[in-house]
């Protein structure tokens, strides 16, 4: 089985496309290849031309599915897949063309699309993270994020916040990063507190590309600010219980309801008590998809 991955180059669309990809592998009892082609390697024009010859030229072998994520992707995906018709085109994001153009579009809940026999619909974004199960007990994770278009940083909130996380938990061992959007002030505030000296810091800037998926794979339970909710997610699909910080808004959206959901199904909490978290999840979104895919089955409701 051949994937072609179309990418844009944005990590975060790579990240939604090896999860996927890895998942088929963990699926499928045959040998699963995987190809990434830039959008830079495949101009509309030189596509088109291709589309006449049936060939491309820069695909390696003909593939069994065309990936793409983000709105660069979508038009080639489309006629990669009239190159290569036996190709299965999956778009992993609502698209701006008609549902039934692909094959599958994998699409997460808050974006409102109703699963379909052209949609299966995700709860958050696919990610290559797995349960490794080397949780440790009373092992907690906090990570920081910041203002974004839809949250403004709250200093007090966060504060307080961190300091009711120590003060619930005096038996977790407690490690605590930042992340780009974190404002530099912040972390110098934040040391000058008397209940830091319970907490390890990390500043992103001192942090290895996976430094924060390790911690995922070690921590029982992770606290995030609101504002990063693709690490809510990733969180929950490391098998982590998971809190949530909640900071202030700048507007109620998709992205802010899929919190509120969350919070209503209890799935993570508001609260600063270990005890008090939800349970774990059997939270495994990308093996769902890639099952459903791998047995091309195009039934893809729950």
């Amino acid at each position: 089985m051949h994937i072609v991955y179309v990418s844009d180059g944005k990590a975060g669309h790579r990240s939604q496309a090896l999860g996927l990809y890895q998942a088929m592998c963990r699926q499928s009892a045959a040998e699963v290849t995987f190809e990434e082609i830039s959008v830079e390697q495949l101009s509309v024009f030189s596509v088109l031309l291709a589309l006449l010859k049936r060939n491309t030229g820069v695909v390696a072998k003909p593939p069994d599915y065309l990936f793409g994520v983000g709105s660069h992707t979508q038009l080639r995906v489309l006629l990669l897949g009239k190159i290569y018709p036996n190709a299965e085109t999956v778009i992993m994001m609502k698209p701006n063309f008609p549902l039934t153009w692909f094959n599958c579009a994998v699409i997460p809940e808050h974006d409102g699309v109703e699963a379909s026999a052209h949609v299966i619909s995700t709860k958050g974004a696919l990610n290559p993270i797995v349960d490794e199960q080397r949780h440790q007990k009373n092992r907690v994770l906090i990570a920081l994020g910041g203002s974004s278009k839809r949250h403004q940083w709250n200093a007090d909130k966060v504060l307080t916040a961190i300091k009711e996380i120590v003060r619930l938990n005096p038996q977790a061992e407690m490690i605590l990063t930042t992340s780009r959007r974190t404002p530099k002030e912040f972390l110098a505030t934040l040391k000058a507190q008397n209940f830091v000296s319970h907490i390890r810091i990390f500043p992103v800037e001192q942090t290895p590309q996976g430094w924060i998926f390790e911690q995922m794979q070690q921590a029982e339970a992770v606290w995030v600010t609101e504002d990063s909710v693709s690490m809510v997610y990733e969180a929950l699909t490391a098998g982590c219980r998971v809190g949530v910080i909640l900071i202030d808004r700048l507007k109620q959206d998709r992205i802010t309801q899929s919190i509120d959901a969350l919070l209503q199904q209890q799935t993570v909490s508001a609260s600063s008590d270990l005890n008090q978290l939800p349970s774990i999840h059997n939270f495994q979104e990308a093996d769902r998809v890639a099952q459903k895919l791998c047995t091309r089955s195009l039934s893809f409701g729950n």
